[in-house]
């Protein structure tokens, strides 16, 4: 892509404001914690103290908006305390010009490297510097910073008072997760249908399992509602595609095929009746057609073969999630045993060990955290130098924009920084319009300020443009109670954030951290991970007895990850101005293709594990050895932009065949759809950029 067509893109991008669903009751809760903190703060102290409170409890409100799976209080409650540290070093240091740039260098490296840990982590950390610069402009003492930095996290503690007393939806993040997953996998049914091959995006599944990770507390006070299925839409889904692949599952056409489509059409409709119910928490109503289908019928097209033991075990499936809805019960392995309750989620300090690691694994110059963290701590303090020598006044609104507008990636930082100016623009002229011909009073200013509060909560997912104009209106009503004319605040205002996107962007021109040299890694660890799945599953054929489903399980999880790594790296590389290097756009959707084809032929073969007592299978053994033998060199040369090698493989593929003869099981099948998958690869990463594709 070129820069023009990429500057396009992300401009669009930043302009957009996507229609989602509202949550108008959880808006008007935390613009009411906005409204008595400032209130209290008005009424008890002064109208400085009150912009401080206000920033706290504002902050903290946008922090429990954020996608994470840990209770919204302790999401605000970390946010506060956060903000009233950085606030208070901030007023320390505030007095000394050179003093407070050290620390606005050093505080913004240590929030960019916060990106590490998380989405949530980051977000959280980079309003922590937005509020410490607005907030020290307020005059002072070291005991007045004491007060203010008290202020802000009481503000904090307010909002998680009001979301543990008028709790609004308790465990809807979750609830969604997990019947996002159970439609997801409904969808995919009815995509088999017509389609044998139809590709599946575990990312619901994923997002699902992130969700039912739990703390000893949480686990106590679950709804029974969200146990048991997420484990059941797992084991479904392969087993839906067995049952629908022409090879391993049903016939092509005939009897048999329209039996295997009458199938996958009622387990999709039950997943979307429970999916509902989970959503919503209301009882599941099962359609009594649909579940007539999924019974053993004493006449009619009968399936056979691999493509019978499929559907005997996709009704048995169905009937555990329709047991799970009428009675809630402990989710059971393949084996029988009792699986865990649920999944352990670190508590608060225990995150922090992990948190060490993330840290120190991004802490290598190549690293695009470690490179955000370096551009976003140049940038904000050359910002802050700028508007302090500029005669406008309100110098640290450059620095603020670029904090702000600085993402790891290049897409969000362009569309944000296109977003933020435009947004300003009109929050801007909006506010300081009301502020020049009403000329409010102090409380008439914070009862505007609470109103664009509330505004941001409720359209805070629409896009960052909208989000922009209510926090900017915001500010301009928050610092109106503390007796700053509106005059002061338009021209300066969107000429330093002007200033501020034009110096993130540029500096992400200067330092970029750019994705698209990095696809080959990526499609390596993909490939990597694909065949450690595919060894644990051939090990489970080979072996019966000594099964291990615990490996099978973490092999898939791991290849479910480096595939989400591998989308989210080529999506973001799609966006960027830069000329391939070693994976034109063609062959990265062909070596995707083949990647996520050896993906879904593994997991075929997941479905149709032997029982623990039948025989071992030498040639099976032989195959994963030889899969096993011939990785480690096959991923270096997709790394080093080799062909991959599969000889040894091939040779173990002949050797089964001619052992099996005509009569050739479902391993034997898997394994030749397998090796065509892997020969698939060198062939994808082989294709040539043609005449306009050879930039992204």
């Amino acid at each position: 892509m070129t820069w023009s067509h990429a500057l396009k893109a992300t401009a669009r991008a930043g302009l957009a404001i996507e229609r989602t669903r509202l949550e108008p009751l959880v808006a008007l809760r935390g613009a009411c914690g906005v409204a008595l903190v400032i209130g209290l703060t008005m009424w008890l102290g002064s109208p400085t103290l009150a912009v401080s409170s206000a920033f706290g409890a504002f902050s903290s409100g946008i922090a429990t908006f954020q996608r994470s799976w840990r209770p919204r209080p302790a999401l605000a409650l970390a946010a506060a305390g956060g903000l009233a540290v950085s606030t208070f070093l901030g007023y320390l240091a505030a007095a000394h010009t050179v003093t407070f740039l050290i620390m606005v260098a050093v505080w913004t490296l240590l929030t960019g490297m916060a990106w590490a840990v998380g989405p949530v982590s980051g977000l959280v950390s980079t309003q922590m510097v937005a509020v410490m610069l607005v907030t020290v402009t307020l005059p002072t003492s070291v005991l007045g910073a004491l007060q203010h930095a008290a202020l802000i996290g009481f503000g904090g503690v307010v909002q998680a008072a009001l979301i543990v007393l008028f709790p609004v939806r308790p465990w809807g993040v979750q609830r969604d997760a997990l019947a996002d997953a159970l439609a997801a996998v409904a969808d995919y049914a009815r995509r088999l249908r017509y389609d044998p091959v139809a590709p599946f995006d575990p990312q619901p599944l994923m997002e699902a399992r992130s969700a039912a990770a739990l703390t000893p507390r949480q686990a106590r006070r679950r709804p029974r509602q969200l146990r048991g299925y997420r484990l059941l839409a797992e084991r479904i889904r392969p087993v839906l595609a067995s049952l629908a692949d022409p090879v391993v599952g049903a016939a092509p056409e005939g009897p048999e095929r329209d039996r295997a489509r009458a199938l996958l059409g009622a387990t999709a409709t039950v997943l979307d009746a429970v999916a509902h119910a989970i959503r919503w928490g209301k009882p599941v109503r099962l359609p009594p057609d649909a579940m007539a289908v999924l019974e053993v019928p004493p006449t009619g097209p009968m399936l056979s073969g691999a493509g019978r033991r499929a559907a005997l075990r996709l009704m048995a499936l169905v009937a555990d999630v329709v047991e799970s809805s009428d009675e809630p019960v402990e989710a059971v392995t393949a084996e029988g045993a009792k699986d865990r309750r649920y999944l352990p989620r670190p508590t608060v300090p225990g995150m922090v060990p992990v948190a060490l690691r993330a840290l120190r694994r991004e802490a290598r110059w190549s690293s695009p955290v470690l490179r955000h963290a370096v551009r976003v701590s140049v940038v904000a303090s050359c910002g802050y130098l700028l508007g302090a020598a500029l005669p406008w006044g309100h110098g640290y609104w450059a620095p603020l924009t670029s904090v702000m507008v600085l993402r790891p990636d290049f897409a969000q930082t362009f569309s944000r920084g296109v977003a933020r100016f435009t947004g300003t623009l009109g929050g801007v002229v909006i506010g300081g319009a009301v502020m020049a011909l009403a000329h409010p009073g102090p409380y008439v200013s914070a009862a505007l300020a609470v109103v664009c509060a509330a505004l941001l909560y409720l359209l805070l997912r629409t896009g960052f443009i909208v989000a922009s104009a209510c926090v900017t209106a915001y500010v301009v009503f928050l610092l109106g109670i503390a007796g700053e004319g509106w005059s002061q605040t338009v021209a300066a205002r969107v000429a330093l954030t002007l200033l501020g996107g034009l110096l993130a962007m540029a500096a992400y021109v200067i330092f970029p951290a750019w994705e698209t040299p990095l696809l080959r890694d990526r499609l390596a660890d993909w490939l990597e991970t694909n065949g450690r799945y595919a060894v644990a599953v051939f090990d489970a054929h080979a072996r019966p007895a000594d099964r291990r489903p615990r490996q099978v399980r973490e092999a898939l999880l791991d290849a479910r990850a480096a595939r989400s790594a591998w989308e989210r790296s080529e999506a973001r590389a799609h966006q960027e101005p830069v000329r391939h290097r070693g994976l034109s756009r063609g062959a990265a959707r062909a070596a995707q293709t083949a990647l996520s084809t050896m993906g879904r032929v593994t997991m075929l073969l997941e479905a149709h594990l032997p029982a623990r007592d039948a025989p071992a299978s030498k040639e099976a053994a032989e195959f994963a050895a030889a899969l096993r033998e011939s990785l480690p060199d096959a991923v270096s040369a997709v790394r080093e932009r080799r062909p991959p090698e599969w000889g040894p493989v091939h040779e173990a593929l002949e050797r089964w065949q001619i052992r099996e003869g005509e009569r050739q099981g479902v391993a034997v099948r898997g394994a030749e759809l397998l090796v065509e998958a892997l020969d698939d690869l060198p062939q994808a990463l082989a294709i040539k950029p043609g005449r306009g594709g050879h930039s992204r």
